[in-house]
C-alpha cells in the first residue's frame, strides 16, 4: 500500500500505481493538513473575504464577486465551462498517474478542499473509475485547465468515464459503485482544474518508457557493433575520464560489458560515427533523462494549485504555481533526446542494409532480385525519423495570451508532452526494425558473437523466424517493437551482462 503524504511520492510510484494499480491511502498527517487547511479556509469565508476564485470569478473575471449563496455554483460552473478538452482519449494508465498526482498535490494541504474531495478521488482510482480525458486543450498555464475539468466532470457525475476498460457515463459509473458523485464546495472546482498534473504524469511515464528504448539502444548498438566487427577501443575508460560527461561515461562501461567475449574484428583503422560515437550519442540523451527526472521529481511533490491556502500562517495567496515553464522546457528538451535514439538507430541499419558498408548482401536478402529483403524496414524507419524532426520543434518557445491578456504568456508544456509521446512510439518502431536487422545480419554473418549480442538474438528468433524470404512485414516490426518496449529484449541481455543503465 503506497502511503501520500505530498511529500515523497517517486516516478517509480507514478508507474507501479498507473500501470500495475498499486493501491494508495493518504497518510493520516496528510489527513489533518488538509482538516486545517479546509477550517481556516472556512473562516475565511465566514468572515467575508475576497478570495480569487473562492467567492470571485476566475481569470479575467476576477474582480467580479460571486454572492455566498452561489459559491458551489460557481465551483460547478468553473468545471463546465473548463471541460472543453478535444482529441483522442489519454490511455487509462495516463489518467491512473493524473488522479495519483492530484491526490498527493491534495495531500500537500494547500488547497483548501474537504477530505471529501479527496477521498472520492481516492475511490476513483481504487476502483478503476476513469474521466475520459481529451489529450488536447491544455496551455500548460493556468496547468492542465482543460483536460483537468474532465476530472472534475467525472466527479460530479458528468461527462464521460471508463470502468475497468468499459466506457459509460460518469452519473452510471457511480451507479455502479454504489457512491453518490459529488457536490463541489467553494474552491473545489478551481482546485481540481488548477495544476499541471497531466504534463507531469505523462512525462514521468514517458520518461520510464524512454529509458527502456535508451537501454535497449545501447545493447542494439552493441549488437551492431558486433556483426561489422567495430573495435571496442573507442569505448576504453580512459578516453571517457577524459571527458566526464555522466552519460557518456555510463555508456561506454555498459558498452564494453555488452562487448565482452569472443567476437570478431576487423582492421579498420575508425569505424563510421554511428558506431564509435555511441556513448556520446547515447550518453548525451541520458544527460537529458537526467534533467526531465530531476523536473519531474520536484514537479509530482509540488503545490501547483492557486491560490495556495497556508493555515499556520492564516494567510490565502494568489500566485502562480500552476505555470509549466519548467517541465515545458524539460519535456521539449526530452523530446529531441528521444529523437536521438531513432536516429542514430537508423543509420546503424542502414549500414547494414547497404552492401557496400557491410559486406553483406544487400538488404540482408539471402537471394536478391528475387527477393528485396528488408529493404523497405530502412524507409519506414527514415520516415519515423524525419517525422520525428517535426515533432521535436519546441512547443515552450510560443505562447498565444489568452483571457483577455490575463493570461499573457502560457507555458504548451502539455503541447511539449503530447509530441513526445508520438516521438517515444516512433522511435520504440525505429527500435523495433533495428533489433530485425540487427538479428538478419547476425544470422547471415555466421561467426563468433558476444554472449549479449546472441543473447538478443535467441530472445528475438523466440518470436520472429529468420528471414528466408520476403514476407509480410509489419507483423514482424509490431512483435519486435512490443519486445522492446516491454524490456523483454533488455531484460534477456541484463541476466547474461548485468544491468544496463545511463
Amino acid at each position: 500500500m503506497l502511503e501520500l503524504d505530498g511529500h515523497r511520492l517517486t516516478l517509480a510510484d507514478v508507474v507501479r500505481v498507473a500501470r500495475d494499480r498499486s493501491p494508495v491511502r493518504v497518510s493520516e498527517a496528510a489527513r489533518e493538513r488538509v482538516g486545517a487547511s479546509r477550517r481556516f479556509l472556512e473562516r475565511c469565508v465566514e468572515q467575508g473575504r475576497v478570495i480569487y476564485g473562492v467567492n470571485t470569478g476566475i481569470g479575467h473575471l476576477a474582480h467580479v464577486v460571486v454572492p455566498r449563496e452561489d459559491l458551489e455554483e460557481l465551483q460547478r460552473n468553473i468545471v463546465r465551462s473548463h471541460a472543453a478538452g478535444v482529441g483522442p482519449p489519454l490511455p487509462d494508465d495516463e489518467v491512473r498517474a493524473v488522479l495519483l498526482l492530484k491526490l498527493n498535490l491534495f495531500a500537500k494541504g494547500y488547497s483548501g478542499v474537504r477530505f471529501a474531495l479527496v477521498e472520492r478521488l481516492g475511490e476513483m482510482l481504487a476502483r478503476d473509475l476513469l474521466p475520459v480525458i481529451p489529450a488536447k486543450g491544455s496551455l500548460g498555464a493556468s496547468g492542465d485547465l482543460a483536460p483537468l475539468a474532465h476530472v472534475g466532470m467525472a466527479l460530479i457525475g458528468e461527462g464521460e468515464a471508463r470502468v475497468c476498460g468499459r466506457s459509460l457515463s460518469a452519473r452510471e459509473a457511480w451507479r455502479e459503485a454504489g457512491l453518490e458523485p459529488l457536490v463541489l464546495s467553494y474552491k473545489e472546482g478551481l482546485g481540481i482544474i488548477n495544476g499541471c498534473q497531466v504534463m507531469a504524469g505523462r512525462g514521468a511515464l514517458l520518461l520510464h518508457d524512454a529509458k527502456t528504448l535508451l537501454n535497449t539502444a545501447q545493447l542494439v548498438s552493441a549488437a551492431v557493433l558486433d556483426v561489422l566487427g567495430a573495435s571496442a577501443s573507442p569505448f576504453d575508460e580512459k578516453v571517457h575520464r577524459a571527458r566526464p560527461y555522466p552519460g557518456q561515461t555510463a555508456v561506454a562501461a555498459n558498452l564494453t560489458r555488452l562487448l565482452a567475449g569472443e567476437r570478431q574484428s576487423s582492421d579498420r583503422v575508425q569505424d563510421a560515427y554511428s558506431l564509435r560515437c555511441v556513448p556520446q550519442i547515447l550518453g548525451g540523451v541520458a544527460d537529458a533523462f537526467a534533467d526531465l527526472e530531476r523536473r519531474l521529481e520536484i514537479e509530482i511533490n509540488a503545490a501547483s494549485d492557486n491560490p495556495l491556502v497556508f493555515a499556520e500562517e492564516e494567510e490565502v495567496i494568489a500566485a502562480g504555481n500552476f505555470h509549466g515553464e519548467s517541465l515545458a522546457l524539460g519535456l521539449d528538451h526530452f523530446g529531441t533526446a528521444v529523437a536521438e535514439i531513432g536516429s542514430l538507430a537508423e543509420r546503424q541499419v542502414n549500414r547494414l542494409l547497404n552492401p557496400a558498408l557491410s559486406g553483406l548482401p544487400a538488404f540482408l536478402a539471402p537471394e536478391t532480385g528475387k527477393n528485396s529483403g528488408l529493404m523497405i524496414t530502412q524507409y519506414v524507419a527514415a520516415s519515423l525519423v524525419s517525422e520525428n524532426k517535426v515533432l521535436a520543434h519546441p512547443a515552450s518557445v510560443d505562447s498565444i495570451s489568452v483571457s483577455a491578456d490575463q493570461e499573457d504568456h502560457v507555458s504548451m508544456g502539455a503541447t511539449a508532452a503530447h509530441k513526445a509521446a508520438e516521438i517515444v512510439r516512433n522511435v520504440t518502431d525505429v527500435l523495433g526494425i533495428a533489433v530485425l536487422v540487427a538479428t538478419q545480419a547476425m544470422d547471415l554473418r555466421g561467426g563468433t558473437f558476444a554472449p549479449a549480442s546472441r543473447a538478443m538474438r535467441d530472445r528475438l528468433r523466440e518470436e520472429i523466424p529468420f528471414w528466408s524470404e520476403d514476407r509480410y512485414a509489419s507483423a514482424d516490426i509490431l512483435k519486435a517493437s512490443r519486445l522492446v518496449l516491454s524490456g523483454q529484449l533488455l531484460a534477456v541481455v541484463e541476466e547474461q551482462s548485468g544491468v544496463i543503465t545511463a
